[in-house]
Order: structure tokens, then C-alpha cells, then sequence
């Protein structure tokens, strides 16, 4: 269960900017939890009348027989695992994944149908959900049941949600890798659902550098960036997520955790505690943002 969210006061001063790599900004765990929590009221015992996919495939294409098999399927439920949001269509699963500028919302069927609106879900209620992705990096794919779509998630070899990581597992699982922590926190066979702005943030809440190996650190150390993780997932699903560039919750709504960062797409600007420029390296091949003073280098 995800816990209760506290609060934290905005880290951006007026006027302070992000100096964010857009090409590496996709949805992570808050803004998928966010999509699916607004996703929920919407759907759940709502019925599907009608499918309509576009001509361009998404990541995996819509197989024509699957919109036949949703038709007429009650909404009984809507979970994420990982960066994955799970449909339960009364026996098939609907999985989607919002890959780098999805967008999944439920809409007036009178809306107008933006462009690169790639599948829509007419409901029974003159509302439409709409899978919207501008890089068709995304995913949807329907799964005959339960057990399919866990044999789909083992085969991945996806890791446990952040919030029930288990100290014990965590530990070992930190400190068998001669890895960077930034490369570990990334591995969704680690933990699930942990991206590039999250992993920044957790690094820096936990006061450890990117650039430290797992196998170097000590169970106190392990336990801190266990706990960072939690406290910064659970700051973000509050704000949330954030809104970089394309997402919006299942309602349309943006994020406000972007005015929350402290080291992530700030490079060069001030450390909001000990005023040192925060420093931008790439790790595992991805933007890292980090203090030289509070995230000390390891000798």
C-alpha cells in the first residue's frame, strides 16, 4: 500500500528555471500512480461500447480481435505495477504503458480528437478514454487473464514496488552490484517504477553521490536510500508528478512536483541548503543531477 503523503515547502525560488533534457523525461511512478488514481471514479463500473484505433502502431500494435473481445467488458478495477497500468476487464487485463509523452484520459466523447490520439475507448456514459502519444513509445496489449499478465511481468524479471522493498532484500541486492547507485536505482529488475528524476532526488534526500558503488556501501547506508526513495515517491505522488513537458494526469490536470526539485534540472544553480552549483554528469547514459557538497564525491 502506498503510504500518506507529506509535504515539503517549494524548492524553486521565483524566478529559477529547470535546465531539464527533455528527450530523456518520461513518466515515472508518481505520474503513472497519479494517472491511474485519476483514472479510477472514471472507469470503474463504466462498460466499453466501442474501440477505435488508428493507423499507426504504437511500441506494439493493436491487434484488430482484441477490440472485439473488450467490447461490451465491465471496468472493475485499475492498478499500476511499476510504470505499468493494469486494466481488469472482467477476465481479459488491459496493460498499458505510457512510454516517453502518453497520455491516458477520459474525456467527453464531443471533445475534439487532438492528433496522435491513437486508441479510444468509448464508454457506456458518453465519456471516451484516449491513449495519446506524440513518440509512439507506448503500449497497449490486452491479456487473456490474470496469470498472463504476472507471467508478462516475471518474464520482464520486474523488480518489487519501492514501498515494499524489503531491508534485507534491498541491502543485498544494493550491495552485490559493483554498479553506480544511479545505474542500480534505475534497474526495474531492482525496483520497480524508479526513472531518471526520482533517482536524482532520492541520491540527494539520501546524501549520497550518483557516482558510489552498491558494493562499497554499509547497511546504514542502504537503509538511508531505501527510506529517501520512499519519502521522495511519496512527496511527488502529493504534488502529483511532475509536468516537464507532455504529462498530464488522467484528468488533464498537470503536476507541481517540478517546483519541488531540488537537484534535478537545476545544473549550475545554487544548492537550496548549502548554496554550491548543482552538477550535471551523464551516468548509465542518463542525465544525473547532484550536490558536490551535500552528495560528497567518494575518495
Amino acid at each position: 500500500m502506498i503510504p500518506a503523503a507529506d509535504s515539503t515547502p517549494s524548492a524553486l525560488a521565483k524566478g529559477e528555471r529547470l535546465n531539464v533534457h527533455y528527450n530523456q523525461v518520461m513518466p515515472e511512478l508518481p505520474e503513472v500512480e497519479t494517472v491511474v488514481r485519476d483514472l479510477r471514479p472514471l472507469l470503474c463500473g463504466r462498460r466499453i461500447a466501442a474501440v477505435q484505433a488508428g493507423r499507426k502502431a504504437l511500441r506494439r500494435r493493436w491487434s484488430k480481435p482484441w477490440g472485439t473481445v473488450v467490447q461490451g467488458r465491465p471496468v472493475l478495477g485499475i492498478h499500476r505495477r511499476g510504470k505499468w497500468i493494469v486494466i481488469e476487464l472482467g477476465g481479459p487485463y488491459l496493460v498499458i504503458h505510457l512510454g516517453m509523452t502518453g497520455q491516458l484520459r477520459v474525456v467527453p466523447a464531443s471533445a475534439p480528437t487532438p492528433p496522435h490520439t491513437h486508441l479510444i475507448f468509448t464508454l457506456d456514459d458518453d465519456l471516451q478514454l484516449r491513449f495519446r502519444d506524440v513518440r509512439r513509445f507506448g503500449s497497449a496489449t490486452l491479456f487473456p487473464d490474470a496469470a498472463a499478465v504476472q507471467a508478462f511481468f516475471a518474464a520482464a524479471d520486474l523488480g518489487p514496488e519501492p514501498f515494499d522493498l524489503d531491508p534485507a532484500y534491498w541491502h543485498g541486492r544494493v550491495t552485490a552490484a559493483h554498479r553506480c547507485l544511479k545505474a542500480i536505482l534505475l534497474d526495474q529488475r531492482v525496483v520497480a517504477g524508479v526513472g531518471n528524476i526520482y533517482a536524482d532526488e532520492a541520491l540527494f534526500e539520501a546524501r549520497l553521490h550518483p557516482t558510489l558503488l552498491g558494493d562499497t556501501l554499509r547497511r546504514p547506508q542502504t537503509a538511508k536510500l531505501r527510506q529517501a526513495v520512499v519519502t521522495v515517491l511519496t512527496r511527488a505522488i502529493d504534488k502529483r508528478g511532475s509536468s516537464i513537458r507532455d504529462y498530464v494526469g488522467g484528468s488533464g490536470e498537470k503536476g507541481n512536483y517540478q517546483r519541488e526539485f531540488l537537484v534535478y534540472g537545476r545544473t549550475s544553480q545554487p544548492c537550496l541548503r548549502c548554496r554550491r552549483p548543482i552538477e550535471r554528469i551523464v551516468l548509465a547514459g542518463r542525465s544525473t543531477h547532484f550536490c558536490p557538497g551535500c552528495q560528497r564525491k567518494p575518495r
